[in-house]
């Protein structure tokens, strides 16, 4: 699924000390993706946190994906 995660994932400094998180939520996107890296299955994730579907999911490991690939400039 092709997500791009900045249309799903949004940081305001007011909302959870700004730690990003899932847009119409107070749900981190690290919460998602700690209990993904637990094993848990979307199904699973998703009867936890009702509020978010598979598209808030594949916008979290897509947010995840992009910050993997970050260098740093020498």
């Amino acid at each position: 699924m092709k997500v791009n995660w900045k249309d799903h994932i949004v940081s305001t400094p007011d909302v959870i000390r700004g730690k990003p998180r899932i847009k119409g939520t107070r749900i981190p996107a690290s919460l998602i993706l700690g209990y993904f890296a637990a094993g848990n299955s979307i199904e699973e994730i998703i009867a936890e946190f009702p509020d978010i579907d598979k598209v808030h999911i594949a916008a979290c490991l897509d947010y995840a994906r992009e910050l993997a690939e970050f260098e740093v400039a020498a």
